[in-house]
C-alpha cells in the first residue's frame, strides 16, 4: 500500500455551505495546528479504547492516537501492529515497525531484539497473492457461467480480500460493482453497507451519504424482514458520521440522536460511545432549548445511552439547567481526551466555542437588561472578554441587544421579560 501512515488516519474535511441552525466554519484538512497538535497527559485507558473498535477502523484509532500523544505512542503503535498482523495488510505492518523503531529512539529506549518478522512479511504476501488470483478466477468462472448471484458474492469477495490488504481504492471499487448484480433488497443493502465502510476510511462522505440514501429507501420500498432496527441505526449512525465530518453539526446531532442503545453494535465503523458523545456535542451546539428537551433530555432510548457516559451526561444536563459555568468547565476537563477521537478531533474546538456561543444567547434571552459584571462572573471570564464574544453574536443577530460600554450592560431591543 503506497499511502504513508499519516495520510490513512487524517479523515477528509470538506468544504459545505453553513446550514440552518449551524454559524461554525468546517476544519481545514490541511490546517497544520489539526496536524501537529499533541496531547501530553491524557486519561484514557487504551486498550479499552482500542477494545470498542474492530477490523480496519481499530488500526485508523490506535494510529491517529500514536501520532498525537507522546506518552501513549509506543503503546499505540504495539497494538496497531499487533492487530494489523492478523490482516493481510503487509505494507502497513511495515510502516507501523518502522514507527515503533523511531518512537522508541526518539525515547532513547533499546530497540535490540524488535526485528521486522520477515517471515510473516513472506508468507502473508504469498497467501494474500494466491488467495487473490484464486477469487479472480472464480469471478471469471461465474461470469462465464452467468450466474448473477455468484457473480455478485465474487466481487463481494475481492472487495473484502483488497480491504483486508488495505487497498482501500480496490475494494471500493469492487464493492461498487456488486451493484449491477443485486437481484434481492437485501443484496442492495449488503452493498450499500460494503460501500458505506469504505467510504468512511477513505473520508469520502458525499458517497456515504448517499449510499445511506440508497440502503434506506431500499429497506423503506422493499422487503422490511432485512431491514433490522441494528442496520437502521448502522445507517443513521454513518449518516451522522459523513454530517459531523462536512460540518453539518445539527443534521449529524439529529441522525445520532436516532439511534438506540441497544443495536449499537458495529465495533468497524464507530462504538456506542462515539455515538453518544458525537451526538450529545452535536446538539448542544446546535439545537434550542426546546430541542435539546424534546430531541435529547426526554428521548428515552438516548438518555439509556448517556448513563453510560457519567460526564457527558454532567454536561449536558448542565447546560440544560442554565449552569453554564458548570457545563462549560466540564466541557474543558474532557476537551484534551475528546481530541485524540480521529472524527471528533477537527471540528470539537469549533464545537466547544459553538456551545460556549449557545449558552451565551441562552443566558440573555430572559432579561431585558443583562449586567455583564454578574454575567461574567457567571462565565467565569473578565467583562472585557465577555463584551468581545458578545460583538459577533449581536453583530449576526444571534443576540437581539445593545451593549452600553459606559455601563457594561447590554440592553434588548426586542420584547423581553425581566431584568439581572
Amino acid at each position: 500500500m503506497s499511502a504513508s501512515v499519516v495520510s490513512l488516519v487524517e479523515p477528509m474535511q470538506v468544504d459545505v455551505e453553513v446550514q440552518d441552525g449551524e454559524n461554525v466554519p468546517v476544519a481545514a484538512a490541511d490546517d497544520e495546528e489539526q496536524r501537529t497538535f499533541l496531547i501530553e497527559n491524557p486519561n484514557l485507558d487504551l486498550e479499552g479504547y482500542a477494545n470498542g473498535y474492530a477490523g480496519y477502523m481499530k488500526t485508523m484509532r490506535l494510529i491517529f492516537v500514536a501520532q498525537h500523544c507522546p506518552s501513549l505512542r509506543i503503546e499505540s503503535y504495539r497494538m496497531a501492529i499487533s492487530h494489523v498482523k492478523k490482516t493481510l495488510n503487509v505494507a502497513l505492518y511495515q510502516q507501523l515497525h518502522d514507527k515503533l523503531l523511531e518512537s522508541l529512539r526518539l525515547a532513547n529506549l533499546p530497540t535490540e531484539g524488535l526485528m521486522l518478522d520477515v517471515e510473516w512479511v513472506d508468507q502473508t504476501t504469498k497467501h494474500a497473492e494466491t488467495l487473490l488470483e484464486k477469487l479472480e478466477t472464480d469471478l471469471k468462472t461465474f461470469k462465464n457461467a452467468a450466474i448473477k448471484e455468484s457473480i455478485r458474492r465474487g466481487f463481494d469477495d475481492l472487495g473484502l480480500h483488497y480491504l483486508n490488504m488495505g487497498d482501500l481504492q480496490n475494494a471500493l471499487k469492487f464493492h461498487s460493482r456488486a451493484r449491477d448484480y443485486c437481484s434481492s433488497p437485501k443484496n442492495i443493502v449488503i452493498m450499500c453497507t460494503n460501500v458505506i465502510k469504505v467510504c468512511v476510511f477513505l473520508g469520502n462522505w458525499q458517497h456515504v451519504l448517499s449510499y445511506v440514501a440508497k440502503a434506506e429507501g431500499t429497506g423503506l420500498g422493499g422487503d422490511k424482514d432485512h431491514c433490522t432496527p441494528q442496520l437502521q441505526t448502522k445507517l443513521r449512525c454513518a449518516a451522522g458520521l459523513a454530517n459531523l465530518a462536512m460540518g453539518k453539526y445539527k443534521l449529524a446531532a439529529k441522525n445520532f440522536l436516532q439511534s438506540s442503545i441497544d443495536h449499537c453494535e458495529f465495533p468497524e465503523l464507530m462504538s456506542a460511545s462515539n455515538v453518544t458523545v458525537y451526538g450529545s456535542l452535536c446538539a448542544l451546539a446546535t439545537f434550542t432549548r426546546e430541542e435539546l428537551q424534546t430531541d435529547l433530555i426526554n428521548c428515552s432510548s438516548f438518555k439509556m445511552m448517556l448513563e453510560l457516559e457519567p460526564n457527558l451526561r454532567e454536561i449536558v444536563f448542565a447546560f440544560y439547567k442554565s449552569q453554564y459555568a458548570r457545563c462549560l468547565e466540564l466541557l474543558s476537563e474532557v476537551r484534551e481526551n475528546l481530541r485524540l477521537d480521529m472524527h471528533l478531533s477537527p471540528h470539537i474546538n469549533n464545537l466547544c466555542q459553538q456551545i460556549r456561543f449557545r449558552a451565551l444567547v441562552q443566558y440573555f434571552s430572559p432579561y431585558k437588561v443583562a449586567d455583564m459584571h454578574k454575567m461574567a462572573a457567571a462565565f467565569k471570564c473578565s467583562v472585557n472578554e465577555l463584551e468581545n464574544e458578545l460583538m459577533p453574536l449581536i453583530f449576526n443577530g444571534q443576540i437581539p441587544a445593545r451593549i452600553d460600554s459606559q455601563k457594561k450592560v447590554g440592553a434588548c431591543y426586542c420584547c423581553c421579560c425581566c431584568c439581572c
